[in-house]
């Protein structure tokens, strides 16, 4: 599986922005999606997850973007999306996208996830 991220830039404090990851290579067998992002200085974190299972999808976040965030997927074009709202300084990051072959359990966990993508910046100024 191979996995392209577009869409970050440079915004301003309380500006919004929509992350996207193409998917392409043996996509079925993906079970669970997520976005995590790494500051300067700082370990990669966990900011938001889809898990598809046979019960339906359910999603996750990080408490930090909570209510700001929404992340979902078009499975017809393989697509996965993090919309940013109410963006804030400390949300400046490269964001990744993660597909992991995995489904339930520790989603928040960066090794639970088997592909990445190569990263695309958010800066957020105050």
């Amino acid at each position: 599986v191979q996995l392209v991220e577009s869409g970050g830039g440079l915004v301003q404090a309380g500006g919004s922005l929509r992350l996207s990851c193409a998917a392409s290579g043996r996509t079925s067998s993906v079970q669970t999606v997520g976005w995590f992002r790494q500051a300067p200085g700082k370990e990669r974190e966990f900011v938001a997850a889809i898990i598809i299972s046979s019960l339906g999808r359910r999603t996750y976040y990080a408490d930090s973007v909570k209510g700001r965030f929404t992340i979902s997927r078009d499975n017809a074009e393989n697509t996965l999306y993090l919309q940013m709202n109410s963006l804030k300084p400390e949300d400046t990051a490269v964001y990744f996208c993660a597909a992991s072959v995995y489904d339930g359990g520790q989603y928040y966990s960066r090794g639970r996830y088997n592909y990445w993508g190569q990263g695309t910046q958010v800066t957020v100024s105050s």
